[in-house]
């Protein structure tokens, strides 16, 4: 017959393990959650207009970390490559100008490729750039001697660099005015939206949730 106290023993015994239990469960999540986040997938939000109508103020979305290849955690150095970034494509990166931010447009043109915009249509490698994603809302046409939003080029896109730019062409703070985006900048690949906000009209677009980017 056990006795009273081997029975409180095994109580507390029993505690110990479920507490840590418990706690190795909680730190193994923590752990891959940050291994998540750190090489596969990350969630980033839409905070401007730059890129209407693919992407909206308040769309949520998932970025690939992982298609471009494996960096060291931390750094912008990559150890393992997969892939490069290709035109079309909607990237998140490093904003040259502030690395704190992270600024998200589309690539038009990559290493090797003339990048020109005649009149506000795009030239790429001398032939017209017809896609449906690019709009414009503003009827004007800028003079590439006062800004260089109409009017550029034509330049050579550096190797290990990108040309990008936001869809809503007219209102996008872009390739054509900061230059270009080194290819060890960029976080990963746009994906999916996941949630969206409508903060004007205090409201969810539930249209928008699951939206594939392209």
């Amino acid at each position: 017959m056990k006795s009273k106290n081997s029975t409180k023993d095994e109580v507390r015994k029993k505690k110990k393990s479920g507490l840590r239990e418990n706690i190795e469960a909680i730190l193994l999540a923590v752990v891959l959650a940050l291994f998540i986040r750190t090489f596969i997938i990350q969630a980033f939000k839409s905070p401007s207009g730059s890129m209407k109508q693919t992407l909206l103020i308040g769309d949520h979305i998932l970025v690939n970390k992982f298609i471009y290849g494996v960096k060291l955690p931390f750094t912008d150095t990559t150890i393992i490559p997969f892939k490069n970034p290709a035109r079309g494509d909607i990237i998140v990166f490093k904003f040259p100008e502030d690395p704190d931010k992270d600024f998200i447009k589309r690539v038009i043109g990559v290493s090797g490729d003339v990048v020109e915009c005649r009149d506000k249509q795009i030239y790429l490698n001398y032939k017209r750039l017809n896609h449906d994603y690019g709009i414009h809302t503003d009827p004007h046409i800028i003079p590439a001697g006062i800004q260089p939003r109409d009017n550029f080029g034509p330049i050579k896109v550096p190797e290990n660099s990108l040309f990008v730019m936001g869809d809503n062409r007219d209102h996008s703070y872009d390739s054509r005015f900061w230059g270009f985006v080194n290819k060890n900048v960029v976080r990963g690949k746009a994906l999916i939206i996941y949630w969206s906000w409508d903060k004007e009209n205090f409201g969810v677009r539930w249209n928008r949730i699951g939206d594939v980017l392209r």
